[in-house]
């Protein structure tokens, strides 16, 4: 007997479950995403007093307390729910009107439904809310004095700073990822024959963020650089990647690669774990249905 086209469903599901997620995930790992941060802006200069992520956390500990791990967590928080709703929403949408008649989808067409989710939610979500990250972290500065700081220097244009280079940066991650994690879960439950279990989805979410991040790494190190303070050095984000390559080599595109795993893994783990069981959840309710 042969399986039933899968139904469309609506953006709204994947989009409230995806806010639920985004929101567990930011929180969970910050801190690894501080250091990496952190390695990317000033690891090659020597700048640092640590060259790693256990040295990183052990001395931010030590010298300004626990609770600065999660310095400009803030803006991250604050955009990482509406950035996941929009990521899985939008992800859900365009795989909806890539399917084939028979409800099936590429390898091909599962990235490129990541590709445009990863694109629109640098848009409008990441490439502001990470360019005040950046510099609040590179400036030790809190949320707001640093978003103030960006305004009052550089105007609202320096809050979409490096916009490019992150709208590459996220739609490549988010190509990857859900590339990975849809023929995954595809394998894992035998074309949605049996379910995918909590522990299945952390596993699946892993591996798709360490190939993501093995992937794309040389487009976050460019985006760090394209947001922090010392941008005006360059002309635009191919003139960033060619001075990278040309005064420090090319292995400083891979910058922070260990950090970043620390962060990304886990945190992919935890999101399309979170993602899948609660979307499980939510669907039983009238208003999802």
């Amino acid at each position: 007997m042969s399986k039933t086209p899968e139904r469309k469903a609506g953006p709204l599901l994947p989009m409230a479950a995806g806010c639920i997620a985004g929101g567990i995930e930011a929180t969970s790992v910050w801190p690894m995403e501080f250091i990496k941060t952190q390695l990317q802006l000033g690891g090659k200069s020597g700048k640092l007093p640590y060259t790693g992520m256990i040295s990183g956390l052990t001395y931010t500990v030590r010298t300004t307390g626990f609770l600065s791990l999660y310095r400009g967590l803030a803006p991250t928080l604050l955009g990482s729910m509406p950035k996941a709703g929009i990521r899985f929403g939008l992800n859900s949408v365009i795989k909806d009107n890539l399917r084939d008649k028979d409800g099936k989808l590429t390898i091909a067409k599962n990235f490129v439904a990541g590709l445009g989710a990863g694109i629109c939610e640098a848009i409008i979500i990441v490439a502001p809310v990470e360019t005040v990250k950046t510099k609040c972290i590179e400036t030790n500065m809190p949320f707001i004095k640093g978003f103030k700081h960006i305004v009052a220097n550089e105007g609202l244009g320096g809050v979409y700073q490096g916009a490019a280079a992150t709208a590459m940066k996220q739609g490549s991650n988010q190509g990857l990822r859900f590339m990975w994690f849809n023929e995954y879960k595809r394998i894992v439950t035998d074309d949605g024959q049996k379910p995918m279990t909590p522990l299945l989805g952390l596993f699946g979410g892993m591996t798709a963020g360490c190939f993501s991040t093995l992937g794309n790494n040389p487009f976050d190190v460019v985006k760090t650089r394209m947001q922090g303070t010392q941008a005006s050095q360059y002309a635009s984000t191919l003139d960033c990647f060619k001075q990278i390559i040309s005064k420090e080599g090319a292995a400083a595109l891979y910058a922070g690669l260990v950090p970043r795993l620390g962060r990304v893994v886990p945190g992919q783990g935890i999101i399309f774990m979170s993602f899948e069981s609660i979307q499980d959840h939510l669907s039983t309710f009238s208003a999802f249905q």
